[in-house]
């Protein structure tokens, strides 16, 4: 049995996407866990770049069975333009499948979200406003609809009614807009229903089962540890568990069948929209950061925030992940740097922390304690082997190691598929 998750351990762009697609060429099962499609997971193959929302990061082999599992909130239009997109560039799609428990983004979370998070002004938590949140919200108060509803439209077109009814009151009693149209939805939904029908299944068994017979699964998350709703810098955060316990949840699989639990950790730290941010450059270095490392949102294209990393975050992921690996990406970026910081705890009304506080007001008092180091003027992006790369990268690397209590047993040193260097077997 090998049960892999890969996950991010900071607020997400970290390039999940890409080590997924490293690690996918040995898996026989790529399963995405949670999210929707405010996620955005860039793969570079060969130069040409694929952008991928819904669909697993593992699509790009085409040997894998690629599934989006019940903890997924998809929204179809979304999902078949991207197949779409894929299959117009000549790459496999027959093996991707949705699970019948996945719930379905309806254009009501779509509208939703936009009104709520603009009515909110000065204190929005800056969501891509794709519906992802409310989805999520009527998932929980047991009033969502489900993948496995476009099989029998029956059921489908009563639910909506109901739903759709309530939501219309809401948008026009509330906020002032306009009602949605009930059957202009109902034919949308008629018509991904035979699209995607063919790709519906009940995925918990045999997912199951391939792990019980010694088949290697991967499972992927979207967003990351800061962004997760139980621990994240809440209310600034996404409305799932991007975390290894979001897998058991939303893959539908027993704790002790994950083997290996993989934390993706950039060599510095972005975050994109509102929140906290307790390394962020406003200088010009945060500004060399985001333009060298390209760090723009693959879904949104909003600038991210940049900054240098965040170890007491690092720590915190490791703890709550279990991760047994983690995988540095973008470190090629630090090159030229003169020093390096990073942050090993917060002072917070003269006291040190050395874990991330629950607390939102204390999180936006905190200024961080660093440690300094000195960078490296090589550009590494052509090494293949640790021995190669300079002395003081490696020590960065032994440092943020021995800080977050975590091998690093891979280093990413540029965007494409081949820019990697394994230290250790993962």
């Amino acid at each position: 049995m090998a049960g892999y998750v890969v996950v991010g351990t900071q607020w997400g762009d970290e390039g999940k996407g890409k080590i997924i697609d490293v690690l996918a060429h040995k898996a026989d099962y790529v399963v995405r866990f949670q999210g929707g499609n405010n996620a955005g997971h860039t793969v570079v193959v060969n130069g040409e770049k694929f952008i991928l929302h819904l669909l697993p990061s593992g699509m790009l082999h085409g040997k894998g069975k690629c599934i989006i599992g019940p903890g997924v909130v998809v929204d179809p239009k979304v999902l078949i333009k991207e197949l779409e997109t894929l299959e117009e560039k000549g790459a496999k799609t027959d093996h991707l499948f949705i699970s019948d428990r996945a719930h379905l983004i309806m254009p009501y979370h779509v509208k939703l979200d936009e009104l709520k998070e603009n009515a909110m002004g000065k204190n929005k938590i800056g969501t891509t406003k794709r519906g992802i949140g409310p989805c999520y919200a009527d998932k929980m108060t047991r009033s969502g609809l489900r993948v496995g509803e476009l099989l029998d439209m029956n059921i489908f077109k009563e639910r909506l009614k109901v739903n759709l009814e309530e939501k219309n009151v809401l948008f026009e009693k509330v906020y002032g807009a306009e009602k949605l149209d009930y059957e202009k939805i109902l034919e949308d939904y008629k018509g991904y229903a035979e699209k995607l029908g063919h790709r519906i299944m009940d995925s918990v068994p045999e997912v199951n089962e391939a792990l019980d017979s010694g088949k290697f699964v991967m499972f992927e998350g979207a967003q990351a540890m800061m962004l997760d709703i139980n621990y994240g810098t809440y209310p600034y955060v996404t409305s799932s568990s991007p975390t290894t316990g979001g897998v058991t949840t939303g893959a539908g699989i027993a704790p002790n069948k994950i083997d290996k639990a993989i934390g993706v950790m950039k060599a510095y730290t972005t975050r994109v929209g509102e929140g906290p941010f307790i390394t962020e450059l406003v200088d010009e270095l945060g500004e060399r950061l985001r333009e060298v490392g390209w760090e723009y949102g693959s879904t949104t294209g909003r600038p991210r925030r940049c900054g240098w990393l965040d170890c007491v975050v690092g720590k915190f992921a490791v703890d709550i992940n279990g991760l047994t690996d983690v995988v540095m990406t973008k470190i090629d970026v630090l090159s030229g740097l003169k020093t390096l910081k990073i942050a090993v705890a917060y002072e917070i009304d003269g006291k040190i922390y050395k874990t991330v506080p629950a607390s939102i007001e204390k999180l936006k008092k905190a200024t961080p304690v660093y440690e300094e180091l000195p960078g490296w003027e090589e550009d590494i992006t052509n090494m293949r082997e640790y021995d190669e790369l300079p002395e003081n990268c490696k020590k960065y690397i032994a440092r943020v190691e021995e800080i977050i209590g975590c091998q690093i047993s891979m280093v990413s040193v540029g965007p494409d598929r081949e820019q990697n260097i394994f230290i250790k077997e993962i």
